[in-house]
């Protein structure tokens, strides 16, 4: 070792989450991009070909091969990920309510009191990163009563549940442990949850506000959302024998969607100065990725046979207890942001609840799905749009 030189710090954590699947990708599309690159009818280059395409760009043939060969920016940006210092160190909330393993936090504030419902998939404190980072403390201050349901992870009992007995059993219990009239705030996944609820119990919510909330799942890409539920029966063994869908086949799936976003992402990080902000930044949200949470099976057939393969929630046909959710018989204030850069709920997806619900406010920031909420822009892009509009209430 040069002298000065200080050795690196030891792996603090896994990631990015399945690690074998985004090698494997990342392995092949640089084998592709070699192939193509060598204009090499065989499929691998030759040393000649090799050759002849590196005096074509002026390179030496050792330089273009490492040009090409993205795999080592990637495995330094996974090392410089694992080995960060930064960890997330917000205590929680008090919690107002609890069953099983979910809790309601309250982030205290004086006004009138938004119950945020997250995914069933992520943890909900995307919306409490960091101290600097928290949309639901940046509302507590601005005089708005954020509490957050946090989900928490399946034990026995949960496994068992179905999008009826989240709604209607627990999200409902937790809507009237807080008493009165409450404003609901779903995010993603959860804004379907929490769009049932003012529909099952509109005398308790005064009004309700989606934020990048999927409906119409077949609008933008048909192809790809049919892919999503003709998986279901290759998964049918895993959520036999463990009762739910485990996180890294979670993850696999929404890899597939866009195979190498996350490899370009830790390619870009790898050029990062660990001490920036920037980086800072890309910890805290990687790790929130890497954090999440299995789905019971029952959810898990349901959203991927029901939402994504026949489209029932924008087809009328998705039922909560019986009940077809309708969002057009909703009478109540409504809050629909649609971020235009989403890739996870794209906007032709998530616009028709604007449009379904009387009187809706849409808005459109120039954001994208994670980055609304917990992005360097997300002030501007959705906390102070909402605050507004929860203050006009």
């Amino acid at each position: 070792m040069q002298p000065g030189h200080t050795p690196p710090g030891p792996m603090l954590r896994r990631g990015p989450r399945p690690l074998l699947l985004h090698l494997t990708l990342a392995m092949l599309q640089s084998t592709v991009s070699l192939a193509a690159s060598a204009n090499s009818n065989a499929g691998w280059p030759t040393s000649k070909a090799v050759a002849a395409e590196a005096e074509a760009a002026g390179l030496p043939p050792a330089e273009l091969l490492e040009k090409l060969r993205p795999d080592r920016a990637l495995i330094a940006g996974i090392a410089a990920y694992r080995r960060h210092p930064w960890r997330r160190e917000l205590a929680d909330p008090p919690a107002l309510w609890s069953e099983g393993g979910s809790r309601l936090l309250d982030f205290g504030g004086g006004g009138r009191p938004v119950l945020f419902v997250p995914s069933l998939i992520n943890r909900g404190y995307v919306l409490d990163l960091a101290p600097d980072r928290s949309m639901l403390r940046w509302l507590a201050a601005q005089g708005v009563r954020p509490l957050l349901l946090e989900w928490g992870w399946p034990g026995e009992p949960e496994r068992q549940f179905t999008l009826t007995d989240y709604i209607a059993g627990r999200l409902e219990r937790a809507l009237a442990a807080v008493g009165g009239k409450v404003v609901l705030a779903g995010y993603c996944m959860g804004g379907l949850l929490a769009l049932a609820m003012a529909e099952r119990r509109p005398e308790r919510v005064a009004a309700l506000a989606l934020l990048a909330t999927p409906w119409d799942f077949h609008a933008d890409d048909p192809a790809r959302a049919a892919a999503l539920a003709r998986a279901l029966p290759l998964l049918e063994p895993v959520l036999g024998l463990a009762n739910t869908l485990p996180v890294d086949l979670l993850q696999g799936l929404f890899t597939l969607l866009e195979p190498f976003a996350v490899a370009a992402r830790y390619r870009a990080f790898a050029r990062l100065d660990p001490a920036s902000e920037r980086a800072r930044r890309f910890v805290a949200l990687e790790d929130w990725l890497n954090d999440g949470v299995p789905l019971a099976a029952p959810v898990a057939r349901e959203c991927l046979a029901g939402w994504y393969g026949a489209n029932t929630p924008a087809r009328g046909r998705w039922l909560v207890a019986g009940l077809a959710v309708d969002p057009a018989r909703l009478a109540l204030p409504a809050f629909v942001a649609v971020p235009m850069r989403d890739r996870i709920v794209p906007p032709a997806s998530a616009r028709p609840l604007a449009r379904a619900i009387a009187g809706a406010v849409l808005h459109t920031p120039a954001a994208g799905h994670i980055g609304m909420v917990a992005g360097s822009n997300a002030e501007a892009a959705l906390w102070r749009p909402l605050g507004d509009w929860l203050h006009s209430l």
